[in-house]
């Protein structure tokens, strides 16, 4: 009887390498924010009327969070997500305005309140991850007021008795670390991957990753760009009626798209044209 073939493995499998041009995650300075801030200046003097267009939709936010703080508190973190959520994908808008101007084009109110068809599938993808999200963040902020207000829902008064009151300092900084846990999440999921999508038509996934990558890669540059963020909202809110929003919200989306062409370099240049 004749031996039977020894059995050979076969080799393992090495993926090809990637197609395309692969990105670099930059190491950024600390005062990149800063920077990133003095463009969007000159983006938003640029271009005054599209800034005033879209900030005129973000003071509207603004208001609408102020109406449901007023009327029914427990949904505010709810709604705040919310905003969290539109904002960026909002100010898409004002990163298609950046980017063409930075490919010496004038933008136009139509085409950048547009921008968003040719991506409408990634876009799709990744509003999909940020309402998860949004859900259980909502979600997770109603538990936290039945856990410590298990006789009713405070109104209004209440909650800002709540809040300034040494002895539910328990409550604060559980509705605190709660909120910060997915206000973190969405930060680091969006804060470069809208305007990644928009300027090399790249899956969500993909965008996603890259964003959650810089952010990992540069973690203390981007929590002082956080903090900037969040300070200057919060001045914007505390003006009266919350006007500061109109310069603001302009202001942070275009510094957004900055932020990311500083964060995210390509070995081949090449950005998909602006309309």
């Amino acid at each position: 009887m004749s031996p039977l073939p020894a059995f050979e493995a076969p080799p393992p499998y090495i993926p090809p390498p990637p197609e395309g041009p692969q990105k670099t995650i930059v190491s950024l300075r600390w005062m990149a924010p800063l920077q990133w801030l003095r463009q969007a200046w000159l983006d938003l003097l640029a271009q005054p009327h599209i800034a005033g267009f879209y900030g005129l939709a973000f003071w509207g936010m603004a208001l609408v969070l102020e109406a449901v703080f007023r009327s029914r508190p427990e949904y505010t973190m709810s709604i705040a997500s919310g905003c969290l959520l539109l904002g960026p994908f909002l100010a898409m808008g004002l990163y298609e305005a950046s980017r063409c101007r930075e490919q010496g084009l004038a933008p136009g109110l139509l085409s950048s309140a547009l921008c968003w068809r040719p991506h409408m599938r990634s876009m799709g993808m990744l509003v999909l991850v940020l309402i998860v999200l949004e859900l259980l963040w909502g979600r997770a902020s109603l538990v936290v007021f039945a856990v410590f207000f298990n006789t009713g829902m405070p109104s209004t008064a209440g909650v800002m008795q709540a809040i300034f009151n040494p002895e539910n300092l328990d409550f604060v900084l559980a509705y605190t670390v709660v909120g910060g846990i997915f206000a973190a999440l969405v930060f680091a999921i969006s804060v470069v991957s809208i305007p990644m999508i928009l300027d090399r038509d790249t899956d969500a996934i993909s965008a996603a990753i890259t964003s959650i990558e810089v952010v990992f890669q540069n973690t203390g540059v981007m929590l002082f760009w956080g903090a900037l963020l969040t300070a200057l909202i919060a001045t914007a809110l505390l003006l009266p009626w919350h006007f500061g929003v109109l310069l603001v919200g302009p202001l942070l989306g275009h510094g957004s798209w900055h932020a990311y062409r500083a964060a995210v370099a390509w070995p081949q240049d090449v950005t998909v044209p602006c309309n």
